[in-house]
């Protein structure tokens, strides 16, 4: 609890045995309630969660998306965070995306690989893609709503779960992130965004497929920008 707010930390997973008891321990340490939604591994990531006096639940196999919004509707704290399991993002700065919610200076609040840094996002001609892409969305974003965000993509944000709730989410994949945004605003919340660095992934590869979902990252930004 932070300064009499409950926290809940939803954290996805797929086929994260390496990581996941590493970061269910870490954020033990901010949140009150920690939902672990699991994509239907295949390795032991559930057992290792479910050892860990953790609520572990799977998700119905549509998406990344769906899973957050299964977990949405059972969570029970007043703020959500929202923190991948691969072990790129930093627990110590959970209370600083939290921070602007608690002082009632925002609704819902991203950390900014921009002002943060990424060891993920350089190194090569995918990460140049998938950097290039989500600053053309942001700034699609920016000149929509009048705002000055950095990042629009990145996973680690948290919300207050009333205003969650009334966004009335649909996206079943990774582009729940830029409709989250994009909702908070167009309904009238307060965005706001803080630095958070984002470390690389400890094994693996993201999973993430430009090559597979490209179009609907442009469908959904269209679709959200104008409708």
């Amino acid at each position: 609890m932070i300064d009499n707010h409950l926290i809940t930390i939803i954290i996805p997973t797929l086929n994260e045995e390496e990581t996941i008891a590493t970061v269910i321990e870490q954020c033990k340490k901010y949140g009150d309630e920690i939902i672990v939604v699991d994509g239907h591994s295949t390795d032991k990531t559930q057992d290792i969660a479910s050892r860990l006096n953790v609520k572990v639940i799977v998700d119905n196999g549509t998406g990344k998306g769906a899973a957050l919004r299964q977990a949405l509707s059972i969570a029970t704290g007043d703020i959500i965070v929202f923190f991948d399991a691969d072990g790129s993002h930093d627990p110590l700065d959970i209370p600083k995306l939290i921070r602007p919610i608690v002082e009632d200076r925002a609704d819902h609040v991203t950390g900014s690989r921009i002002l943060g840094g990424s060891s993920e996002l350089f190194g090569g001609f995918n990460e140049f893609l998938r950097l290039a892409g989500s600053s053309f969305i942001t700034e699609c974003i920016n000149w929509r709503y009048g705002v000055k965000l950095s990042d629009s993509q990145n996973g680690f944000r948290a919300i207050k779960r009333g205003v969650a709730i009334k966004l009335g989410l649909q996206e079943n994949i990774t582009t729940i992130e830029q409709e989250m945004v994009m909702r908070t605003l167009k309904k009238g919340y307060r965005m706001s965004e803080v630095p958070s660095h984002e470390h690389r992934r400890v094994v693996g590869d993201s999973k993430i497929k430009l090559s597979k979902v490209w179009f609907r990252y442009g469908y959904s930004l269209v679709k959200h920008l104008f409708f």
